[in-house]
């Protein structure tokens, strides 16, 4: 049975480059995947393009162009990436300016939009984007035309990685159970050295092998819809059943109805089989009928931020940190801020209540930091952190503060047939 293989080259926008050139260089990849929006960043980088047009997409797109491209281009390994965020026709310039700085000529790129539906939805002055998710259906197409390279904007995450199964195998768009399988695929490596054994990694309890050289997976496509999840030999990290069961998880409410712009997963009946050092295959995943919506995110303005840290360290650190934290929440009681959060990082920031351990912290971090309505009260929050430093109590030292505009997201949904993708292609 034919098979193909799929590599992820990044879970997030910062992500590591170097497993990425691993993969483009010792993979043996017939495609190189680089899954890099999170639900904010379509709304950042919307910013981003309105005060330069040609701006708007992922920062680090030129760094990983010109690290992977020399390869993926000498190993015949296709890109596909959603790092054009809000902006792919520039991005997909930027990429035939990488290749022709590195001697590349005849590349094909696909710039792939129509994500953006803003001049769809009801909006106001605050609102500054909208984004649909789309499926793979562009993708497949721009690989149908040539593309070398496929650059888009919002599309939903395991679509990346179902387009080449579907436009290297044929299957139909309404082929569910294999659709599912192919989203099971694409959902198990969208997040990369997740599945490898990044995020699983707790000391102790599950050790992993040498993540400071953390390889980010692959998979042995085949064209029934089952796949093996390995990664480079020699690489850190490690694929296993409960590497894999955790992605498997990540982010799925109902197992049996995973819903995405191409297909219902259903990954209740999946089978996780360990067939060799860090491989496992995949089976038992289907599909039913993809929704007849697709989801939208809204990114609009939601106020500022105000925050200011300090830190005390020694003996009655914590006492210390308590008492500034009281001087700070009254002197921001006649304040516009909202929301305010007052948080001893080291005893109770994250896990609220008294502290699980019986001895006293030598070193805690004050946090402050809250929502107003104007960058003048905004900026207030952390001012008055800071001024602790002469103002008491003793021996505060690292203080910092910021102030940013908020953009928050919030979702809802557009018939399918309202939203229309469509290509452009640059030749470098």
């Amino acid at each position: 049975m034919r098979t193909i293989r799929i590599g992820a080259g990044a879970g997030f926008a910062d992500d590591r480059v170097e497993p990425a050139v691993e993969l483009a260089e010792r993979g043996d990849l017939d495609y190189l995947v680089f899954e890099c929006l999170a639900e904010r960043t379509i709304a950042l980088a919307q910013l981003e393009r309105l005060r330069d047009p040609t701006r708007g997409f992922t920062e680090w797109l030129p760094e990983r162009m010109a690290a992977v491209l020399p390869a993926c281009v000498r190993n015949g390994t296709k890109i596909v990436t959603n790092m054009g965020a809000a902006n792919p026709l520039a991005a997909a310039q930027v990429v035939a300016e990488v290749a022709r700085e590195a001697g590349l000529t005849g590349l094909k790129i696909a710039a792939v939009t129509g994500d953006d539906v803003l001049g769809l939805v009801d909006t106001d002055e605050n609102t500054v984007s909208a984004n649909a998710y789309l499926g793979c259906e562009p993708v497949v197409e721009a690989l149908a035309r040539g593309a070398d390279v496929v650059v888009t904007g919002r599309i939903a995450d395991p679509s990346l990685f179902l387009a080449p199964l579907v436009h290297e195998f044929g299957w139909a768009l309404d082929d569910w159970p294999r659709l599912g399988q192919g989203l099971c695929l694409g959902h198990l490596l969208e997040c990369a050295g997740q599945v490898t054994g990044g995020y699983f990694a707790d000391p102790g309890f599950k050790d992993v092998p040498d993540l400071a050289r953390l390889g980010f997976p692959l998979a042995e496509a085949s064209e029934d819809g089952t796949f093996v999840v390995t990664k480079v030999a020699g690489t850190g990290g490690a694929v296993t059943v409960r590497t894999c069961t955790e992605q498997l998880l990540y982010e799925v409410h109902d197992p049996s109805a995973y819903v995405s712009a191409d297909v219902t997963g259903d990954f209740s009946g999946v089978d996780l089989t360990p067939v060799g050092p860090d491989r496992v295959l995949v089976t038992g995943a289907t599909g039913r009928p993809r929704p007849d919506r697709l989801k939208v995110l809204v990114g609009y303005l939601d106020g500022y931020l105000g925050e200011g840290q300090i830190s005390y360290a020694g003996p009655n650190a914590v006492a210390r940190g308590r008492l500034a934290l009281d001087i700070v929440r009254e002197r921001l009681a006649p304040s516009e801020a909202t929301e305010l959060r007052f948080d001893l990082i080291g005893v109770d920031a994250v896990h609220r209540g008294p502290a699980t351990k019986a001895d006293d912290p030598q070193e805690v971090r004050v946090r402050v930091a809250g929502r107003a309505p104007t960058l003048a009260a905004a900026r207030g929050i952390g001012h008055e952190v800071t001024s602790l430093w002469l103002n008491g109590p003793a021996g505060g030292g690292g203080a910092a503060r910021r102030t940013e505009q908020v953009v928050a997201v919030d979702s809802l949904f557009l018939d399918r047939n309202d939203v229309r993708a469509e290509l452009s292609f640059v030749e470098a």
